[in-house]
């Protein structure tokens, strides 16, 4: 069959390429339905990833954050009309000591691999978790998203000392939000605090103990663990403040993206004995933990409806342009695309 790919050519310019599919591959077909925008595909599609990025990877399909429909499964595993999460990193191998999601042999969609922005897509049985079926679509276009730090509190769950009173999470955007969320539901006991700048942002996280300004901290405010969301320039702020609060021998999470070198103050470091531990992306394993959230506690997804923002109902590249460009001004919350294209 002929699949049609929606892909980015140059900066805010989509064009519609072919390929030349095989049902007979043991490959699952999904239909998507919602995708959600992020930052990184905002990084591509204004062309400020870099001009070297931007030559190696274009000509491609946007978006590693959707979810679809069963239409065809040679393996027998997924019943017609089956709703599932996508799971845009893709191994070509497995280690024994790395996960999947940090081989550099691994493809990941929507980074020089063809992201979700296509009338269907092909996909091996282990890059696919069946939702609830009754779950908000547009809610679980984000999925991958959500993956994140629970990717990231696996690690934490590996490395970190056991003494867990205590979490603070720097960020006031999408991944803090997501991160309280769950730190909420994993961490029932613990008292967990909200750093932020943005008075509007901060009212949302009202599952939370402690709000902070970041501008006013108190001094005598003390964490057992860190972790930072701010990314960009407020990475560097975010982890200096941490570490001035942080207790001795706490870890501090690092998933903030930021495009350029930072500063860290390594002399705190040493004498507080502080446990750096940083984490990218998410694997199979860490989708199924969060839909398996979903399935405990319902209520989580409830709270990220929060984030639901702007929809937009896709049935031209005008249509994309339209929500892309939407999406930029957008400051709390997620763009999804309805994909009727």
């Amino acid at each position: 069959m002929i699949n049609q790919i929606y892909q980015l050519v140059s900066p805010r310019q989509f064009e519609i390429s072919y390929k030349d599919e095989s049902l007979t591959q043991n490959k699952i077909v999904v239909r998507p339905e919602y995708l959600s925008i992020c930052n990184a595909d905002q990084r591509y599609y204004t062309g400020t990833r870099g001009k070297e990025a931007m030559k190696k990877k274009l000509p491609m399909a946007l978006i590693h954050e959707g979810v679809g429909e069963v239409v065809f499964d040679p393996t027998g595993q997924y019943t017609r009309g089956t709703k599932v999460v996508m799971v845009p990193n893709t191994p070509v191998e497995t280690n024994e000591y790395v996960a999947e999601n940090y081989l550099k042999s691994s493809k990941f969609r929507s980074s020089g691999y063809d992201g979700f922005m296509q009338d269907y897509v092909f996909l091996d049985a282990d890059r696919l978790v069946e939702l609830p079926q009754d779950m908000d679509m547009k809610v679980a276009a984000f999925t991958e998203l959500v993956t994140i730090p629970m990717h990231a509190l696996s690690r934490f769950e590996k490395k970190a000392i056991n003494k867990r009173d205590s979490f603070g999470v720097w960020g006031d955007g999408n991944l803090g939000f997501i991160t309280c969320l769950i730190l909420r539901k994993l961490y029932p006991e613990a008292n967990i605090s909200i750093f932020g700048k943005t008075g509007y942002k901060l009212d949302h996280f009202s599952f939370v103990d402690n709000i902070y300004n970041i501008n006013e901290i108190p001094d005598n405010i003390s964490i057992d663990h860190g972790i930072e969301c701010a990314g960009g320039k407020g990475s560097q702020y975010a982890i200096d403040q941490i570490i001035e609060h942080i207790n001795p021998e706490g870890s501090i999470c690092l998933l903030g993206v930021s495009e350029y070198p930072v500063e860290i103050n390594t002399r705190m470091v040493l004498e507080k004995g502080i446990t750096l531990i940083g984490s990218s992306r998410s694997g199979l394993a860490d989708f199924q933990k969060t839909v398996d959230l979903y399935f405990q506690y319902p209520d989580i997804v409830s709270k990220l409806s929060l984030l639901s923002g702007e929809s937009f109902e896709i049935k031209t590249i005008q249509d994309i342009i339209k929500a892309f460009d939407s999406d930029l001004s957008n400051s709390w919350g997620k763009t999804v695309m309805k994909w009727s294209i």
